[in-house]
């Protein structure tokens, strides 16, 4: 499972991408991939918000992961 990070989660991560196995747990569900990255990586925990997308698509905390899915991990936007 790849990870592909945007933005500011790039830069707390310091890469533009993580494998899972980066993570300290293989998460089953958005929900638990989020409570991984805030372990991992504190610096999440100050984000007011991000969307997470599995395969394209934007995904609730509910979705279940799967071993091949491609999670993009999205925070806010702004813009002028």
């Amino acid at each position: 499972m790849e990870i592909i990070l945007f933005g500011i989660t790039k830069d707390i991560v310091g890469k533009s991408s993580l494998n899972v196995s980066d993570l300290n747990q293989k998460p089953r569900s958005v929900g638990e991939l989020i409570s991984s990255l805030n372990a991992a990586y504190p610096e999440f925990t100050k984000l007011s918000s991000f969307a997470v997308a599995v395969n394209g698509e934007y995904a609730s905390q509910e979705v279940d992961l799967k071993e091949n899915d491609e999670i993009a991990i999205i925070p806010p936007v702004s813009g002028g």
